[in-house]
C-alpha cells in the first residue's frame, strides 16, 4: 500500500516537472524554421514565446543578444542589420534553426492567378521548370486561415522549400518567374512567402483598422464572428451538397443502366450527335440543364500508337469523371484546371478506343471552353479530337446551393495570414488581386489605398513598394465603347499608383485568355513585374520599366492632344492606334481615329465637337496596341480632356 502510494506520488511529481518543461520551453513562430531567408540590410526581429521571465539567448551570424520574455511569455530580440549571405544557424536557448539565408524577401499575396501553382502552365514550361535548380531561391506557402476574432501572432505550419525540380511544381507560377528574374539580376538570396488565396477580395485582407471608413464591411464581418454560427453554415454546406451529390448518384441513369455508360461494350447507337461546343445540349427553354451529362467518342489507333500517353479535355464546366475503354483515368471537381489525364498503354487498343466524359452542371450553363486543347498525347503523336460526340443526358438536377465562401469575410485573412508576418522585414510586396471585386469596381481605389497604407503601418515600413498586378484582358470583346467593371477596377488599380507614393502598376493588357481567368503565361508577366521592382526596390532608372503612361489631354486644333511621362513616350510605330474612345458632352461613348504624332497621341472624331472625356482599352477583353519601344503595353486609362 505504501509502495503505491510513493510510486503515484512520485509519477505526479514527474509529470509536474515535465509540465513545467514544456512550458518553459522557448518557441519560435512557424515562419522561423530551417531554410527561411531573412531580409538583407536591415534589422532583423527574432521573437517567440517562453515561460514567464525567461531569459532567452539569440545566436546569428556571429551577432548574439540577450533578451527576457515578459509576464505573459512573450519576447523579442532585434539582431543588427547582415550582408546578404548565409546558410548560418539561428541559436535560440536549444533550439537550432539550419540553412538559413539573408537575402530579398517578397511578400506575394492577393488570390487565385498569384496562388496558381507551376503545375497549372508546365504546358508552357515543362522543360525549364524540369530543369532548373536554385538553392538560393526559397519559397514558403502560408497555409490558410480567415479567423475573424482579431490580429494572430502565428500560424500553425510554414515550411520553407529550396527551389528543385521536385518542388517547382508547387511554386506560385507568378513568384517562381519572379524569384528567378530577381535572383539573375542581384546574385543574392530571394525569399517568397506567398500569402494568397484563390477566390479571395481585398476587405478579407484588410485589418479592422483598415476598414474603419467602410463600417458595412465591419458590420458582414460581425455577422461571421460567432464560431458557432460558422460551424453551423459550413455543416448545413457540406450537408446540401452531400445530399444534391447523393441524389445525382441515385438518378443518373448512366451508372444505373443494365451496362454503365462508360463501358467499351455499351451500345451509344441511338444517342444523339452533337458539337461539343454547341448549346442546344446544355440549354433547355433558355434555362441551363444542370446534372449529369454524358458524352462518348470513338478514337482509331495504329499498333505504333499504343504507349503511354495523355488525355487532354480542355476546360470543362464545372467537373467531369473521364473514362477510357471503360477505365477511369481521372476527375476534376471544378471548373478552373485545365483536363490533363494519364492514360496507361495497357488500357489501349488498336482500332477503336471509346473516350466517355461524365460532364456534371452544379449551376449555370454547363460546356467545355473552346480553344482548349482536346488531343490524345501518344509518344510524338497527337491526335485531336472532333468536336462531335454521342451525348445523352444522364440526371437533370437542381442547381447546387453554394455555401458561403469564407475567404471572403472581411479581416479573416489579414488577421490569419498577414498579421503573423508583420515582425519581419520585406523588399517589396507583390499584390495580384481584383477578380472578386470587379462587381464593385467603383469602391476598389479606396479600399487598396487603405490597405497598402496599413500594411505599411503594420510592417514598419512606411515606404514599403508595392506592386500592383493590373488584371488582364478576359472574357469577350465588345464591338462599341462599352461599361465593364474590370476596366473599372484597372483603373482603380492605375489611379492608386498615381497618389500613394512607392507604388507601381505592372500592366496585364496582352497577356490574358478572353477563355481563362488563370492565363498561362506568367512568365512575362513576372518580367514586367521584375522591370518595375528594378526601378522601385532597386533605384535602376536607366532602364524603360513602363508602357507609355498618360499625363494630359488637351484640345489643340480640333484634336485631342495626349502627352505622356517623358521616358514612357518613344512609341512604337503601328499601322492603326486602336482602342481610343471620346465621349461627348452627355459623356456618350464612340470610337475615335488616333496617330502618332512624335512623343504625343492625337485623337478625334468627327461627330464629337466638345468632347469630356478620353478613354483607352476601355473593355472586359479590350483591343489596344499602344506600346513604346521597350514593347511594353500602355495601361487601359480614362482621362478628362481640357
Amino acid at each position: 500500500m505504501i509502495n503505491n502510494t510513493k510510486k503515484r506520488i512520485l509519477l505526479i511529481t514527474l509529470a509536474l516537472i515535465m509540465l513545467i518543461c514544456a512550458k518553459a520551453e522557448v518557441k519560435l513562430p512557424a515562419v522561423l524554421s530551417n531554410g527561411m531567408v531573412l531580409q538583407r540590410e536591415q534589422p532583423i526581429q527574432i521573437w517567440g514565446t517562453a515561460d514567464a521571465n525567461e531569459a532567452v539567448n539569440i545566436t546569428f551570424n556571429k551577432h548574439k543578444v540577450a533578451v527576457k520574455a515578459d509576464q505573459n511569455g512573450k519576447w523579442t530580440a532585434t539582431l543588427p542589420a547582415c550582408k546578404a549571405g548565409g546558410p548560418y544557424e539561428l541559436i535560440v536557448n536549444h533550439l537550432i534553426i539550419k540553412d538559413v539565408l539573408v537575402g530579398d524577401v517578397w511578400l506575394c499575396s492577393g488570390q487565385s492567378n498569384m496562388e496558381l501553382p507551376i503545375n497549372r502552365v508546365t504546358d508552357l514550361y515543362r522543360e525549364e521548370t524540369e530543369m532548373y535548380e536554385n538553392n538560393n531561391i526559397r519559397y514558403v506557402k502560408t497555409p490558410y486561415g480567415n479567423d475573424v476574432k482579431g490580429p494572430q501572432e502565428d500560424i500553425s505550419k510554414m515550411e520553407w522549400k529550396a527551389l528543385t525540380k521536385e518542388t517547382a511544381p508547387g511554386f506560385s507560377a507568378l513568384a517562381y518567374f519572379f524569384a528567378k528574374e530577381m535572383y539573375n539580376k542581384t546574385k543574392v538570396p530571394v525569399g517568397i512567402i506567398n500569402s494568397s488565396w484563390g477566390g479571395s477580395t481585398i476587405e478579407a485582407w484588410m485589418s479592422e483598422e483598415a476598414l474603419k471608413d467602410f463600417p458595412r464591411n465591419l458590420l458582414e464581418r460581425d455577422i461571421f464572428s460567432s464560431d458557432e454560427y460558422r460551424k453551423l453554415i459550413n455543416q448545413s454546406s457540406s450537408m446540401m451538397n452531400a445530399f444534391w451529390d447523393r441524389s445525382l448518384y441515385k438518378g443518373d441513369k448512366g451508372l444505373h443502366d443494365s451496362i454503365c455508360w462508360y463501358k467499351t461494350e455499351f451500345d451509344d447507337s441511338n444517342w444523339a450527335s452533337v458539337d461539343m461546343f454547341s448549346s442546344g445540349w446544355s440549354i433547355n427553354k433558355g434555362y441551363p440543364i444542370n446534372g449529369s451529362h454524358w458524352f462518348r467518342q470513338a478514337v482509331e489507333l495504329s499498333p505504333t500508337q499504343i504507349k503511354d500517353g495523355v488525355l487532354r479535355v480542355g476546360c470543362i464546366v464545372d467537373a467531369d469523371s473521364v473514362f477510357v475503354n471503360g477505365t477511369f483515368v481521372g476527375t476534376t471537381a471544378y471548373q478552373y484546371p485545365p483536363r490533363i489525364y494519364k492514360v496507361p498503354a495497357s488500357i489501349l487498343k488498336a482500332g477503336k478506343n471509346i473516350i466517355t466524359v461524365r460532364l456534371i452542371s452544379y449551376g449555370g450553363r454547363p460546356s467545355f471552353v473552346k480553344d482548349k486543347p482536346y488531343c490524345f498525347i501518344l509518344g510524338g503523336d497527337s491526335i485531336k479530337l472532333s468536336s462531335q460526340w454521342k451525348y445523352k443526358l444522364g440526371c437533370e438536377m437542381p442547381t447546387r446551393v453554394n455555401g458561403v465562401s469564407f475567404q471572403n469575410v472581411p479581416t479573416g485573412m489579414y488577421n490569419s495570414m498577414i498579421s503573423p508576418l508583420s515582425k519581419l522585414q520585406f523588399k517589396g510586396v507583390l499584390w495580384y488581386q481584383g477578380e472578386s471585386n470587379t462587381g464593385r469596381s467603383h469602391e476598389y481605389e479606396a479600399l487598396l489605398s487603405s490597405m497598402i497604407t496599413d500594411w505599411r503601418s503594420k510592417l514598419n515600413n512606411s515606404t514599403l513598394p508595392f506592386f500592383i498586378i493590373q488584371l488582364p484582358n478576359f472574357m469577350q470583346t465588345h464591338t462599341y465603347p462599352s461599361e465593364s467593371g474590370w476596366a473599372q477596377l484597372r483603373e482603380a488599380q492605375r489611379l492608386v499608383t498615381t497618389k500613394l507614393p512607392n507604388t507601381a502598376l505592372v500592366v496585364g493588357l496582352g497577356l490574358g485568355e478572353w477563355n481563362d481567368i488563370h492565363p498561362l503565361n506568367k512568365k512575362e508577366l513576372a518580367k514586367r513585374v521584375a522591370l518595375q521592382a528594378d526601378r522601385l526596390a532597386y533605384n535602376q532608372k536607366k532602364n524603360v520599366s513602363s508602357g507609355p503612361v498618360c499625363i494630359s489631354a488637351k484640345l489643340e486644333d480640333g484634336k485631342i492632344a495626349l502627352t505622356f511621362q517623358k521616358g514612357t513616350d518613344d512609341f512604337l510605330p503601328v499601322d492603326s492606334l486602336e482602342g481610343f474612345a471620346i465621349a461627348d458632352k452627355d459623356g456618350r461613348y464612340q470610337w475615335a481615329k488616333a496617330q502618332i504624332s512624335g512623343n504625343k497621341i492625337l485623337i478625334w472624331n468627327e461627330n464629337i465637337a466638345n468632347p469630356t472625356m478620353i478613354r483607352y482599352a476601355w473593355d472586359d477583353n479590350p483591343k489596344g496596341n499602344l506600346r513604346n519601344k521597350a514593347s511594353l503595353p500602355a495601361s487601359p486609362f480614362q482621362i478628362k480632356v481640357e
